[in-house]
């Protein structure tokens, strides 16, 4: 049996620099929650529900739910919506 772990190292392609991350929200209290669903097996429950617990332990409101397709790039038009209308992007894979 082979396992494979995901948190090996990641090739960088030469020609582009690696992104930066955002910074972190400071405090959650009232923030903009979107959640952005890649329509895999029980991915709209893990993130609905992880939503759901930081609405109830830090009073966020979530704002917008967008899907996307697993296999592909979100669209720049929904990108540009969660980027003006949310603080915080809840996204990830299920299966």
């Amino acid at each position: 049996m082979l396992i494979y772990r995901p948190d090996g190292a990641v090739a960088q392609d030469p020609d582009r620099s690696a992104p930066e991350l955002a910074p972190a929200l400071p405090v959650l209290a009232g923030s903009r929650i979107g959640i952005l669903d890649n329509r895999k097996p029980n991915a709209d429950v893990l993130l609905h529900r992880l939503a759901n617990r930081l609405v109830e332990r830090t009073g966020a409101i979530v704002v917008r739910t967008d899907t996307k397709n697993a296999a592909l790039p979100c669209e720049d038009q929904v990108l540009g919506l969660l980027a003006e209308q949310v603080d915080l992007i809840l996204t990830g894979t299920a299966d």
